[in-house]
């Protein structure tokens, strides 16, 4: 009899030290399941395979922090993983707000990956982003933002006036420049704020307009204005990460790459099928002029002078920061 206690127990406590020595993280997006979280899921499908189920990811929409404070969330550690939109809260995240600015030149997603996380390496990035006890693993690429809107077109600049436009960070600025009046808010409010009038227009890649459905309420949609877009990164609590074993750091490192592979394939696709979904949905493609183009371009360069003045006296390197995002521009066209 006592021998089977002491078998029973022994049994126990290797149970109880396995269990322990299993790893789970929880991590903090919103909205539903689409192609700008796909990364995410990618990451947690391998980490959880090349861990062999010890270290897995359960990944919460909107059940664990609201859009705007997930940085907060990751800070205080309420949630080891994140995922957030630097124009949702500029002065948190100053330093990522380079690759907001309106008209970079980004003319694609594997562009857009590879100015986003060559920023992310730049010191005084990770230094700002330590602040909130939070590290970058990785972005979430859109491509260029278009707008769709309700009513008659608006193709040229002269009809952006009065414009009620759902746009942050830069692009808002940019839209301000031309006389509309941006409004900045969240994606999940976005249909609403459309449905009842309260704006007209709402500048999103292709997979929010179909995500937040605002592709329902549209009329039209700009397939070429090509503004800019916004950064969305995913981050990982800094105490979190470190106190991963060796083998669990590898597996979450080595997959980040596997993961954006995985994200750039499937937004792929909906960009391929995109002008089905706009006949589908009987929305009209309306192409604005290079004249017009060329005048909309022209607020830019203010917009960006600005933006290096106004960081640089907050301490930041903005003008190396700015440099950076054309040099990794030049190099990855090089290079193709």
């Amino acid at each position: 009899m006592k021998f089977t206690a002491t078998l029973t127990v022994a049994a126990l406590t290797a149970a109880f030290a396995t269990e322990a020595a299993a790893t789970e993280w929880n991590v903090s997006v919103w909205g539903k399941r689409r192609a700008f979280t796909e990364h995410i899921h990618k990451l947690a499908e391998l980490v959880e395979e090349k861990t062999d189920g010890e270290f897995t990811m359960n990944i919460s929409y909107g059940g664990l922090s609201n859009n705007r404070e997930n940085l907060d969330g990751i800070s205080i550690g309420a949630f080891e993983m994140a995922q957030f939109c630097a124009g949702y809260h500029p002065d948190k995240n100053r330093a990522i707000t380079v690759l907001e600015l309106p008209f970079l030149g980004v003319s694609n997603l594997d562009e857009e990956v590879a100015v986003s996380h060559a920023v992310y390496e730049h010191p005084a990035v990770a230094e700002e982003m330590a602040g909130w006890n939070a590290m970058l693993v990785m972005t979430s690429p859109m491509p260029q933002y278009n707008i769709v809107g309700t009513g008659d077109p608006r193709a040229t600049l002269d009809s952006f006036d009065g414009m009620r436009v759902r746009a942050t960070g830069g692009l808002g600025e940019a839209f301000a420049a031309v006389g509309a009046v941006p409004t900045s808010m969240t994606a999940s409010e976005v249909y609403q704020a459309m449905e009842s009038g309260v704006i007209d227009t709402a500048a999103f890649a292709q997979h929010a307009h179909l995500s937040f459905g605002t592709i329902n309420e549209a009329d039209w949609w700009t397939a070429n204005l090509n503004p800019g877009t916004v950064n969305c990164p995913v981050v990982a609590n800094i105490d979190a990460y470190e106190a991963l074993s060796d083998a669990e750091k590898e597996a979450f490192d080595s997959s980040v790459p596997e993961a954006i592979d995985h994200y750039l394939a499937n937004y792929g696709e909906l960009l391929d099928r995109w002008d089905s979904v706009l006949e589908e949905k009987g929305v009209e493609k309306v192409m604005i002029s290079d004249e017009e183009l060329a005048e909309f371009k022209s607020v830019a360069d203010p917009i960006h002078d600005q933006w290096i003045e106004d960081m640089g006296a907050q301490g930041l390197p903005a003008r190396e920061l700015y440099d950076l995002v054309n040099d990794t521009l030049d190099e990855q066209r090089a290079s193709n």
